[in-house]
C-alpha cells in the first residue's frame, strides 16, 4: 500500500516538520457512494459473463476498477440482506429483522450513523426497507443515520432512480458524502416495459435473446418474462452511469469508493430465497482510483456483504463499533490476492414462507443444511405468482418436469447438501452423501456448528408461519380483525442481539 493510500484510509495527515514550513493540508475524506439493485441474480449483468445482459455503465466501472466474483449475500431477502449490510451484521444477530418486514434491533449501529457522527452528509435515495426497533424505556435513541430520506420515485419512473443525479449536486459541498442508491429495479411487477425511453435505455430486451437457467421452462412466457426483468436491470446500469458521469463532471469520480451490487436473486423460480449461489451470490464491483491498486482488476478474494460496513468505516477514518461482525475489505484494494475471510454463511428465514436454513462457503464448497426439510423452498410469494412460476407448475402436473426444474418443488429436501461450486455452478448435484466428499462435508458441518454456537443462533420452536399460498402465491387471510402472528426470531432464544462474535472468519 503506497503512503498517500495509506494516509486517507487512515484519515490521517502529516503534520509540518518544522513550524517554518507551510502546513500541509488535510487529503480530503474519500466519498463512498452505494448503488444497490433489487432482486438481480450475480450473472445478469454483462461483466460477468451473461452476453445477453446490456450493462455498459457497471461494465466500464468493473473494467477501471475491481469486480468480486465471489461475494456473498447474508440473506436472500430484501430487508434483511439490507439490514446487514447497513449493520455489518449477520441476519439472525438483528433481532427480528431476521425476517422479513422486521425492524433492526435498537441497540445496533448503522454504519451510515456512523459517517454522519465523523462529518459526512449521508443520503437514501430509492428503497429504503430498514427500520431500527423504538428504544426501550431508558435506552438512548440510535443515531441518525440519513441527512436525507428520499423515496425517490417519480410519475416517470418507478425505479427509483431519478433523483440520485439531483442529490449528488443539491448536497452541501464542504463536506465528504455518503450516499446508498436503491433501485427498486428489478422488483416485480415490472414497470419499465411501459417507462421505456429508447434514447436512454437502447431497445428493450427481446424474448429471444434472453438466457433461460435450466430450472425454468424455455417457453414464451417465461422469455418473456425474463425479457421484462433484463429491462429493469438495463434501466438500473443507465443510471448507474448518470451517477458515474455526475460525479467526473463535479470532480469527484477519483476520490469517490463506488460499490455496486444486489440485495439478493432475481425474483424467479429458485433464485431469489434461496441459499445456491442463483440467490446468495452476488455481483459486486468496486471503483475507486484513489484508493484501489491497478484497473480491470478481478478478484477471486471470498468477501460477505457484512464486510461492506467495516470497508467503508475505515475509509472514511472512523471508528469501527464493537457490533459490526465483518472485517474490512481494504486488503483486498491494494493486493486482489489478498485473504480477509476463509468462510461465508448466509441465512433463509422467513420471506412470506415459514423457513430456517443455514451455509457456509470456503471459496469451493458450499455447505447447506436445512431445518425444515419437509418444506418447499419454491420461492417468495411474487415468484409464486409469476409467469414462469406457474409454468413450471402446469408442467410438474403434467409430470414433464427435468430434474432441475423439479427442485423447485421438492418436498421433502435433503437435511444437506454440499456442492463444488466451480464444477458444478448451478449447484443441481448434491455431494452430501458422495463418499468421497465425507471429510469436505465433515470439515464444513463442524465450521456451520462452531459459527451457529458463538454467533447465538438458533431453531426457535416457533417460528413465523407461511403467509402466503405454497401454489398460487395468494395471501393467506387471517381472522377478520387479526394479523398473522409473528414466531420467535431465530437469534431471539439466546438474545444474539448483544452477541457481537462473528464466528469463524
Amino acid at each position: 500500500m503506497n503512503l498517500p493510500t495509506r494516509l486517507i484510509l487512515a484519515g490521517w495527515f502529516l503534520l509540518p516538520l518544522a513550524s517554518t514550513e507551510a502546513a500541509e493540508p488535510a487529503p480530503t475524506k474519500p466519498n463512498v457512494v452505494i448503488m444497490i439493485a433489487d432482486d438481480v441474480s450475480w450473472n445478469d449483468f454483462g461483466c460477468y459473463g451473461n452476453p445477453a445482459a446490456r450493462t455498459p455503465n457497471i461494465d466500464e466501472l468493473a473494467s477501471q476498477g475491481m469486480r468480486f466474483t465471489k461475494a456473498f449475500l447474508t440473506a436472500s431477502s430484501c430487508s434483511p440482506s439490507r439490514a446487514s449490510i447497513i449493520t455489518g451484521r449477520y441476519p439472525h444477530n438483528l433481532g427480528r429483522a431476521a425476517e422479513l418486514h422486521e425492524p433492526i434491533a435498537a441497540n445496533l449501529a448503522w454504519f451510515p450513523a456512523v459517517l454522519r457522527q465523523a462529518g459526512y452528509y449521508t443520503a437514501l435515495v430509492g428503497k429504503n426497507h430498514m427500520a431500527a426497533e423504538p428504544p426501550a424505556a431508558g435506552q438512548s435513541p440510535p443515531a441518525k443515520p440519513w441527512d436525507l430520506v428520499d423515496p425517490g420515485v417519480t410519475p416517470d419512473n418507478h425505479g427509483a432512480e431519478a433523483r440520485w443525479t439531483s442529490t449528488l449536486k443539491n448536497r452541501p459541498k464542504d463536506k465528504p458524502f455518503f450516499c446508498w442508491f436503491a433501485s427498486l429495479d428489478a422488483h416485480r411487477n415490472w414497470d419499465a416495459d411501459k417507462e421505456w425511453v429508447a434514447e436512454k435505455y437502447g431497445p428493450k430486451h427481446q424474448p429471444e435473446d434472453v438466457i433461460v437457467p435450466p430450472f425454468l421452462a424455455d417457453e414464451p412466457a417465461t422469455r418473456q418474462d425474463s425479457a421484462s426483468y433484463y429491462n429493469e436491470v438495463t434501466r438500473f446500469d443507465y443510471f448507474v452511469g448518470e451517477v458515474t458521469r455526475t460525479l467526473a463532471a463535479e470532480g469527484e469520480l477519483d476520490n469517490t469508493l463506488i460499490l455496486v451490487l444486489a440485495d439478493n436473486g432475481r425474483p424467479f423460480p429458485r433464485a431469489k430465497t434461496r441459499l445456491h449461489d442463483s440467490g446468495m451470490k452476488t455481483a459486486l464491483v468496486a471503483h475507486w482510483p484513489e484508493g484501489i491498486a491497478g484497473k480491470g482488476v478481478t478478484t477471486s478474494s471470498l468477501v460477505s456483504v457484512i464486510d461492506i460496513a467495516p470497508t467503508v468505516i475505515e475509509v472514511a477514518g472512523a471508528e469501527v463499533p464493537e457490533t459490526v461482525q465483518g472485517v474490512s475489505m481494504t486488503p483486498i484494494f491494494q493486493d486482489a490476492d489478498a485473504t480477509i475471510r476463509r468462510f461465508a454463511f448466509s441465512e433463509h428465514n422467513w420471506h412470506d414462507y415459514e423457513a430456517h436454513g443455514r451455509s457456509v462457503r470456503d471459496g469451493e464448497f458450499l455447505y447447506i443444511r436445512n431445518s425444515r426439510p419437509t418444506m418447499a423452498w419454491q420461492g417468495p410469494a411474487d415468484s409464486v405468482r409469476s409467469p414462469s412460476h406457474q409454468r413450471l407448475r402446469r408442467l410438474r402436473d403434467d409430470e414433464k418436469l427435468s430434474e432441475a426444474q423439479a427442485d423447485v418443488f421438492l418436498a421433502p429436501r435433503p437435511v444437506e447438501e454440499l456442492y463444488k461450486t466451480e464444477d458444478d455452478p448451478n449447484q443441481l448435484h448434491n455431494l452430501a452423501f458422495d463418499p468421497e466428499y465425507k471429510q469436505v462435508k465433515s470439515r464444513l458441518s463442524k465450521v456451520l456448528d462452531q459459527w451457529t454456537q458463538e454467533t447465538g443462533d438458533a431453531v426457535p420452536e416457533h417460528l413465523t408461519a407461511d403467509q402466503f399460498d405454497r401454489e398460487t402465491g395468494e395471501s393467506l387471510k387471517p381472522g377478520k380483525g387479526s394479523k398473522h402472528p409473528r414466531g420467535t426470531p431465530p437469534g431471539g432464544p439466546n438474545d444474539a442481539i448483544h452477541i457481537h462474535q462473528a464466528g469463524p472468519r
